[in-house]
C-alpha cells in the first residue's frame, strides 16, 4: 500500500476556524502521485497535503484546474455529485466493511455518507458537523478545498490504527464530451487495478501515517 506521512504540528499554528493558517502548510509534506488509470488524456496536477495536532486530521487539495464545472440546480447529493470535486474515504480495513465517505465540491459543498461493500451507500449517515470543517477557495491558476476533521471523531468511528489511517484521496473532473455533455474522469492517487473506474473498493486505499 502506498503511505504518505503526516507530520505532526503544534496546536496553535491553527486559526480560530479550524482551518490552518497559510504558512503551516508549510511544514506538510506535498503528495502529487495522482493519475487517472482509466483515461489516457493529461491531467491537471494535484497536490495533497496533511497535517495533524492530536486534536485534529488537517488537509488541503490544491487543484491547478480552472475549468470548473459545478451543477447549481440546488444542493442536493445529486448536484454535488455531478460537480468537480475532491474525494477521501477511510475505511478500518480492507473489508470495507463500513468505511465512510466525504466528497466536497469546489464551493465547499460536502456530501458525507457511510457505505459498505459493492457500493450499499447510507446517505442518511453525517459526520458531526462539530468534528468536521471545510471550506474552498480560487485563484487564478488553481482551486483549493482544506478542512479539518476531529481526531477524536476518527477514534471513534475505529479509523486510526497503528497511528494510520487507511485512506483513499480522488478528484472527479467534469468535462463536455463530444455531444454537449458533462462526463467524468476520475483521479485517484492508488490505481485500484480495475477494468472500469471503481473508489468503492478495498484495492484504492493508501495509508496515512500519522508522525509523532
Amino acid at each position: 500500500m502506498k503511505e504518505y506521512q503526516v507530520v505532526l504540528i503544534d496546536k496553535n499554528l491553527k486559526k480560530k476556524s479550524g482551518i490552518l493558517d497559510l504558512s503551516a502548510w508549510e511544514n506538510a509534506n506535498c503528495l502529487s502521485d495522482f493519475s487517472s488509470p482509466w483515461n489516457s488524456d493529461p491531467i491537471s496536477k494535484i497536490e495533497f497535503r496533511a497535517l495533524w495536532d492530536f486534536e485534529n486530521l488537517y488537509f488541503k487539495f490544491s487543484v491547478f484546474d480552472t475549468d470548473i464545472y459545478i451543477d447549481e440546480k440546488d444542493n442536493s447529493f445529486d448536484s454535488i455529485g455531478n460537480s468537480d470535486r475532491v474525494e477521501l474515504f477511510f475505511r478500518t480495513d480492507n473489508s470495507l466493511n463500513p468505511y465512510y465517505c466525504l466528497e466536497i465540491d469546489t464551493a465547499a459543498r460536502v456530501m458525507d455518507f457511510m457505505a459498505k461493500p459493492n457500493k450499499d451507500f447510507d446517505f442518511s449517515w453525517k459526520w458531526p458537523k462539530e468534528d468536521f470543517n471545510t471550506k474552498a477557495s480560487k485563484d487564478e491558476i488553481s482551486f483549493i478545498v482544506e478542512g479539518n476533521i476531529s481526531i477524536e471523531s476518527l477514534n471513534k468511528l475505529h479509523l486510526i490504527q497503528n497511528n494510520t489511517i487507511e485512506t483513499g484521496i480522488f478528484r472527479a473532473k467534469f468535462s463536455k464530451d463530444e455531444n454537449q455533455n458533462y462526463q467524468p474522469t476520475w483521479i485517484s492517487w492508488v490505481n485500484p487495478n480495475t477494468a472500469e473506474p471503481n473508489f468503492h473498493i478495498a484495492s484504492s486505499f493508501g495509508k496515512l501515517i500519522l508522525m509523532k
